[in-house]
């Protein structure tokens, strides 16, 4: 669908969990091949990439630094700022070096610019009981609070979610694969089963198109991307 797109993206950004968690280090390597090999087939020009927990864990990233490079990423694009972050090849946090480095690019970046930061588990507390926190996630977000327009985009909880903490906004977007149980929805986390009776099952993309007064914001399901019609 995005190859077949009449606009290329100008660059996509993958949050992490590329893979599933494998202790064997060639079995890891091997997945990780194999997923830079089928993102490859897309027609766009930049592909930029984070690991999570799956990818860089049991290894603290080793594996993923070898086939995708340096997970820290600060670039600005069209009058946005991009910075990316890994919290998830140190156990549960970013830790002190990366924190310092957080901080020299905000402090590098115009108050008036946005500021758009990537990671793959959100950096507040939405339910540590289910490791969806960053252990030192409160010392990123007192960096980041102290600019003046941030958005902050993760991944991991497979399922829609919004929180502003602060003056920071965080986004969680839809799955294409299972989802997951909202946050303390049940006693122990686990893949929702499969429900016939729901439409989508929690899963879906967006489409966003903008025109010259404002943005729209489509919510495609399941079944929409199977070719059925779409949600709005």
């Amino acid at each position: 669908m995005i190859n077949a797109a009449p606009v290329s993206p100008d660059f996509i950004m993958f949050t992490g969990d590329l893979t599933q968690t494998t202790d064997d280090p060639g079995r890891r390597r091997s997945r990780m091949t194999e997923f830079r090999e089928i993102v490859s087939r897309l027609k766009v020009r930049d592909l930029k990439f984070i690991p999570g927990e799956h990818d860089a864990a049991p290894d603290q990233g080793e594996v993923y630094r070898e086939l995708f490079g340096d997970p820290n990423l600060s670039f600005q694009y069209k009058g946005v700022h991009f910075v990316t972050l890994d919290n998830v090849s140190l156990p549960g946090g970013l830790g002190q070096s990366q924190l310092d480095w957080l901080s020299k690019q905000v402090l590098g970046v115009p108050k008036s610019m946005p500021l758009v930061v990537f990671a793959h588990r959100p950096l507040f507390d939405l339910y540590p009981e289910w490791d969806w926190t960053t252990k030192d996630g409160a010392l990123a977000l007192e960096i980041l609070s102290s600019h003046e327009n941030v958005t902050v985009f993760y991944g991991h909880i497979h399922q829609e979610h919004h929180r502003l903490v602060g003056n920071v906004a965080h986004h969680s977007a839809r799955s294409l694969i299972f989802p997951q149980p909202a946050p303390g929805a049940v006693p122990k986390r686990a893949p929702m089963p499969w429900d016939p009776a729901s439409r989508d099952h929690g899963l879906g993309y967006r489409s966003v198109e903008f025109s010259a007064r404002a943005p729209q914001l489509t919510e495609v399901s399941y079944h929409a991307a199977n070719g059925n019609a779409p949600d709005r």
